[in-house]
């Protein structure tokens, strides 16, 4: 069983309690997620199944779209709706003006303190292990990209934000972005403090949530043995053209060998070196993750072979 599950994840789960219930449903052993998602947010957590879990750290880099909402005048320690409130500010006065134009400095390249509260590893140690034993240690600031933000709604609506008004907006983002800091960071930019009160992941990568299944859709699909919610692993990198190879080359693909262009049925035209392709059979059938090489001639060499022997 080999493939990709567009997994809705619910509030109150961790990534990892995700996988463990997608591995004991199928009683399949690899089973991996392609980027962490907070306990306390849902949304879109593409987990990998078999062979599938080959191309993670393709599907790890891929940018994220997230609904949000932030909260003013309450800042919390894990900077969002599940800390212990911090600080209240009773004075925010804020026009709309004001929050359009703090949102803006936020696009394009910034830099994150990751939060204590996170799965960020310092030594070895994952943050929000030594943030349960009361520990807190520097953390160097990353650099992650803003591509889109805006601003859907306002409650309530009043002319000037103030305490507990709350702003629902959506982000498009690089990997490794924290909403919730970027929340805390955009109440500091407005003069006040901000906490994220909410937050669903709509999109990571090609995966979209209107086409996400819940765990309640999938376990009762498993029930009925209707496995159609497994995606085929090329689902997941449309980005990567695909080629076909000769069968009898197909051997060698399956013991990581490389082919030249001569071997292969049906390619794109301008591959040249460097280029990441999708190697196929003539069954339609995954074969392998390749990269163009030179040896002599361009090749073919694979790097994830994904069809055993």
């Amino acid at each position: 069983m080999d493939g990709i599950i567009n997994v809705i994840k619910p509030p109150g789960m961790s990534s990892f309690q995700v996988v463990n219930y997608i591995r004991r449903l199928l009683k399949v052993k690899k089973v991996g997620h392609t980027g962490t998602l907070d306990p306390g947010a849902a949304g879109v957590l593409p987990i990998c199944v078999g062979k599938a879990t080959r191309i993670v750290p393709y599907l790890i880099e891929a940018d994220k779209t997230y609904v949000a909402e932030m909260t003013l005048g309450i800042s919390t320690t894990s900077q969002d709706a599940g800390g212990e409130t911090e600080n209240l500010d009773f004075d925010v006065q804020i026009s709309p003006k004001h929050l359009a134009d703090a949102f803006s400095k936020f696009l394009g390249k910034i830099q994150q303190i990751p939060p204590m509260a996170s799965a960020v590893r310092v030594d070895g140690q994952r943050l929000y292990e030594l943030e349960r034993q009361g520990i807190t240690v520097d953390r160097k600031p990353r650099q992650v990209v803003i591509k889109e933000m805006h601003i859907n709604k306002i409650w309530p609506e009043e002319p000037y934000l103030q305490f507990g008004s709350r702003i629902l907006f959506e982000v498009s983002c690089s990997k490794g972005t924290y909403v919730r800091t970027l929340c805390s960071n955009l109440g500091k930019e407005l003069g006040t403090v901000a906490h994220m009160s909410f937050l669903v992941r709509t999109r990571s990568g090609n995966f979209q949530i209107q086409q996400g299944f819940t765990l309640e859709e999938i376990e009762e699909k498993v029930q009925q043995r209707d496995y159609s919610f497994i995606l085929p692993i090329e689902e997941a990198l449309p980005e990567f053209p695909k080629v076909t190879a000769s069968p009898y080359v197909e051997q060698k693909i399956r013991n990581g060998n490389y082919v030249t262009m001569d071997d292969l049925i049906s390619t794109v035209k301008d591959l040249t070196v460097g280029d990441e392709v999708l190697l196929m059979n003539l069954s339609g059938e995954l074969l392998a993750l390749a990269t163009i090489r030179w040896k002599d001639g361009l090749i073919c060499q694979p790097t994830r072979v994904l069809k055993g022997v």
